[in-house]
């Protein structure tokens, strides 16, 4: 199986190593060429170096390939763009997007995408502890 994972901050290199240990082939993309170090100098994966919504950079990272992708840098429109790009015009259809707006993110659901939005997950953890049901949110 082949995955990319489109940024290489504490979740992404968890992710890119969990499944290489798992005998995924990885691609991380990241703009920040320091961001690898937390692979490890023993990564296999493919380290690529470079915008994610660059189709070039995608390109580099075999994405036409890939039976996986996930977006997860810290900028949620890039992340949205990214993954647009990726589910539009590789025609991927397993593309998980992390949107920490909850309102961004239920408009992308909507529109197909796959989306995480830890600010959801969070909220629904705290409100568990509070013994509080939460509601759902128009559109979310």
């Amino acid at each position: 199986m082949k995955a990319v994972i489109l940024g290489c901050g504490r979740v992404g290199s968890m992710l890119a190593k969990i499944l290489v240990e798992n005998k995924w082939d990885v691609s991380v993309v990241d703009a920040d060429p320091d961001a690898f170090a937390s692979l490890g100098d023993n990564f296999p994966g493919q380290q690529i170096n470079g915008r994610i919504m660059d189709e070039e950079v995608l390109n580099t990272a075999s994405i036409a390939s890939a039976d996986l992708v996930v977006v997860l840098t810290s900028d949620d429109i890039a992340n949205l763009m990214a993954a647009q790009m990726t589910h539009q015009k590789f025609d991927k259809e397993m593309v998980l997007v992390r949107v920490r707006d909850p309102i961004k993110a239920g408009a992308y659901q909507e529109l197909g995408l796959k989306t995480i939005c830890p600010t959801d997950i969070e909220l629904g953890i705290i409100l568990k502890e509070l013994g509080i049901k939460q509601k759902k949110a128009k559109g979310g």
